[in-house]
């Protein structure tokens, strides 16, 4: 089989092909196609080798609309795809997902899957670009065997709301991630070196990990962080992730908490960060399933987060953790403030979701519910088991 994604960032989806494509190797053995990763992001394609993954890079795959570069990366596909010959392909992320079933059309590859990992439907473009990316997702689903969503949330969004396509097309099999460097037993002896290197002392650290880029909303999480600090708490706040830190920068002096606030760029330890971290908050605009919050909830820290896309059903509702309405400030500075005044109340529920996560969002889960899914859509026998290959190692701002 053939998989494709856009690029192999440090990120959710890289991850998941990651695990998916070396875990399955011995029961359907994968050729990976990705993009060229942008300079600012961390880049998992060295990673993915290492694993033994069989991985092509066509640079023109990369994440941003280029017509031009689009349309060669549609070539090189197709002729990929009429070498290989694979019975299926399946592709992740939005413009992989066009350019790689558009190939697996003109190619006649029987089997086409594609996974939303999130959507752009909302919270990315224009009015009118929103409208023509949805058309765009419409008229393929009718040519593609199996729609997969990450969450039962965003799979009512695919068919309800936006219309994508019928229900009987979509397979709801959530991310699968390496959870066991997050485990409670496992951070337990680097707790306080995070502490230490960012000068906290006795205060609260509320961190929010994640790219720096629009659809996280990091403004939100600093006007949430000057709140807290115009009512007396004492916290530092922790800013991990690579992007563009000026005009957050800029934003954290206007509010008059520079002091308070941490940015560290990517970071590869974020165990050590989980370990030290009071709070972990997620202020984003949109989400499909946050990689970010499943982390923090296997290391059993408190979670708040803005109640959008996927999130409602990693917090099981709000069981494991906070949920506010997106954009409001006030509502998620008020829901810190009472995780920060409950710490018996936050320990316990941080208990539950270190006990239950890793069972919902491990990767065994992933690699059985995936070969279940190509067994059935292939006419496969249902009996085999894939062989689970070492894990790949989480690293920094999964999201």
């Amino acid at each position: 089989m053939v998989r494709i994604i856009a690029r192999l960032n440090v990120g959710g989806p890289a991850l998941h092909v990651m695990n998916l494509s070396a875990g399955l190797a011995d029961v359907y053995p994968t050729l990976l196609v990705a993009g060229a990763v942008d300079a600012a992001e961390g880049d998992l394609t060295a990673r993915t080798v290492e694993r033994g993954v069989r991985t092509e890079i066509f640079a023109e795959l990369g994440r941003r609309v280029k017509p031009w570069q689009d349309l060669v990366a549609l070539a090189k596909l197709v002729a990929l795809l009429r070498r290989t010959r694979p019975a299926l392909v399946h592709t992740h992320t939005a413009k992989a997902g066009t350019l790689g079933r558009i190939a697996a059309i003109l190619t006649g590859v029987p089997v086409r899957v594609h996974t939303f990992h999130g959507h752009v439907f909302r919270g990315y473009f224009g009015r009118l670009a929103t409208r023509l990316v949805v058309g765009v997702e419409r008229m393929l689903a009718r040519t593609t065997t199996c729609v997969v969503t990450i969450s039962d949330s965003q799979a009512r969004e695919i068919v309800e709301e936006f219309r994508i396509c019928s229900a009987d097309r979509v397979r709801v099999i959530p991310l699968g991630l390496d959870l066991a460097s997050y485990a409670p037993e496992a951070i337990a002896p680097l707790r306080g070196d995070f502490r230490r290197e960012i000068g906290a002392g006795d205060a609260a650290i509320v961190s929010i990990v994640g790219r720096l880029v629009p659809i996280k909303n990091h403004p939100l999480f600093l006007r949430m962080a000057a709140a807290l600090c115009a009512g007396g708490r004492d916290c530092v706040f922790a800013v991990v992730g690579g992007g563009d830190e000026a005009p957050l920068r800029r934003l954290a002096e206007e509010l008059g908490i520079a002091s308070r606030v941490r940015f560290l760029g990517w970071r590869s330890d974020l165990a050590r960060i989980y370990a030290d971290s009071d709070i972990v908050v997620l202020t984003s605009n949109n989400e499909g399933t946050p990689v970010c919050l499943i982390e923090a909830l296997a290391a059993g820290c408190a979670v708040a987060s803005t109640d959008v896309g996927g999130v409602r059903d990693v917090l099981e509702g709000g069981r494991l953790g906070v949920l506010v309405p997106a954009g409001d400030a006030d509502a998620l500075a008020g829901a810190v403030a009472g995780l920060l005044d409950d710490p018996a109340g936050r320990r316990a529920t941080a208990a539950t979701g270190s006990r239950v996560i890793p069972q919902r969002f491990g990767v065994e889960r992933l690699l059985a519910d995936m070969t279940a899914l190509y067994d059935d859509l292939l006419g496969q026998p249902k009996s085999r088991s894939p062989r689970i290959t070492p894990k790949a190692e989480v690293t920094s701002c999964t999201t």
